[in-house]
């Protein structure tokens, strides 16, 4: 097997927690009744979506994420707090807009609880907006990165959440096509990708591929256990019509803070030599660790201190279950589909994965 094709074995897993901690933060999708469409192979539609390519597009997208997350005593919503981002990024339902257009143009706004988020870019400069607190960031896209900074997330946009799962296809998945829906009045082919180990909680992924531009549409991922979906997101309106330049410009509004950091116009210089290990800063943990491979994938950070003061997080690990092995021991939190291995040297192994399987990992771990 070679070097790239191990680097891509890991990403489903990888890419399908980005999915669950960022997609979840935009509404139901509905579908209409199934289309009649030509058959197609699997290996064609997959071949399709891999080239697909179009100019621009605009739309309203929605999603909504159950992951049967335990809630955190003494934790309360709201996204001005750490704590309730982390909450509404997991659970929920939300809308954005949405619109590209080639080769450098992107804006998302989110619309939650009567307030406004966007971001955009129109290629020259990148703005990020909060009309909750009134602010404003601005920045100047350096020319060899244009369209890079500030740039909008991926996990409003459907086609590069499938994206970061289409390129992870390997021997631990299967591939067919599942029949075809309706997806924001456009005839589509459903592509489900199903893992072929019981040790994931990853049930299926399945994408919504238009027929006409072969660009995915909507992304549903079940878990192993249940028949609803975990996450789902998906254009309940879209036009692939280019969108128009002012679509991609902002003004801010009267009476809100803008501020504009500095952005190098050059690349930095690279380092004639580089240290095989950072130093570490006291109280940092380190770089997180990918274990094992495909669906069975697991995510390790190491000095980790989450305990210790008594707050919510250590009155939630009270309540979770205590299990040991040749690893050690320490607490294991579970939901519908993210579990998490926190031991007692500092260690915590988390993924779409099951409680045991992320104990196989933390017995084969470095310490």
């Amino acid at each position: 097997m070679g070097a790239a094709q191990r680097s891509r074995r890991w990403l489903v897993p990888v890419s399908a927690v980005a999915v669950v901690a960022g997609v979840g933060t935009l509404g139901p999708v509905v579908a209409d009744a199934s289309p009649k469409l030509p058959d197609i192979s699997a290996q064609q539609l997959l071949a399709n979506v891999q080239t697909a390519k179009v100019d621009g597009l605009s739309g309203t997208v929605h999603s909504s994420a159950d992951l049967g997350l335990p809630a955190l005593p003494g934790v309360t919503g709201g996204s001005d707090s750490a704590s309730g981002q982390v909450t509404e990024f997991l659970s929920g339902e939300h809308t954005a807009r949405v619109a590209f257009a080639a080769p450098d143009k992107a804006r998302v706004s989110v619309l939650d609880n009567m307030a406004e988020r966007v971001w955009t870019t129109d290629g020259k400069s990148a703005w990020a907006y909060d009309s909750g607190k009134r602010e404003a960031v601005k920045l100047q896209v350096p020319e060899h990165k244009a369209g890079k900074a500030e740039k909008a997330p991926q996990s409003y946009n459907p086609q590069d959440v499938a994206k970061q799962f289409l390129d992870a296809i390997d021997p631990s998945t299967k591939v067919d096509v599942s029949g075809t829906e309706k997806v924001a009045g456009r005839d589509a082919y459903k592509l489900r990708l199903t893992p072929k180990t019981d040790k994931t909680t990853v049930g299926s992924v399945t994408l919504a591929v238009d027929s006409k531009t072969w660009v995915p549409l909507q992304v549903s991922v079940l878990p192993r256990t249940g028949k609803d979906p975990a996450v789902e997101i998906g254009f309940t309106q879209v036009s692939f019509a280019v969108p128009s330049a002012s679509t991609f410009t902002f003004t801010p509004p009267k009476g809100v803070e803008v501020t504009q950091p500095k952005v190098p116009t050059t690349r930095p210089d690279v380092p004639k030599s580089i240290p095989s290990k950072p130093e570490k800063k006291p109280g940092t943990a380190d770089e997180p660790t990918v274990l094992g491979e495909g669906w069975a994938s697991v995510v390790m950070v190491k000095g980790v201190k989450l305990t210790g003061d008594g707050g919510p997080v250590d009155q939630f690990l009270a309540s979770a279950q205590t299990v040991e092995g040749s690893w050690g021991k320490g607490k294991i939190v579970t939901s519908k589909m993210v579990n998490a291995l926190i031991t007692d040297d500092g260690r915590v192994f988390a993924g779409l994965v099951t409680p045991q399987t992320l104990q196989d990992a933390a017995a084969k771990a470095p310490r």
